[in-house]
């Protein structure tokens, strides 16, 4: 499966910067759409869902998703990779 990466970026309510990268199929772009899985994916965090704006969420590249990663997308439509201070 090809998918599509947005490098993502979010100030967390510690004065972190998070970093990740949201995954999703490359044939759903949509920026609203993505934003929206973040936004799913910080309130799971349980990280202010506003702290995402689409500024900060960008595309990046296509590649080629691991079986792991393909799981993901198949089961919720996105899938997300933890880069810095996602925990």
């Amino acid at each position: 499966m090809q998918i599509a990466v947005f490098d993502t970026y979010v100030r967390r309510p510690d004065g972190r910067r998070m970093h990740f990268d949201i995954l999703v199929p490359n044939t759903n772009r949509d920026q609203a759409t993505v934003t929206a899985f973040g936004r799913a994916y910080l309130a799971s965090k349980n990280i202010p869902a506003d702290t995402l704006v689409s500024e900060e969420c960008r595309f990046c590249h296509f590649e080629s998703a691991s079986a792991e990663v393909e799981q993901d997308i198949l089961r919720a439509g996105y899938s997300i990779l933890e880069m810095q201070n996602c925990d």
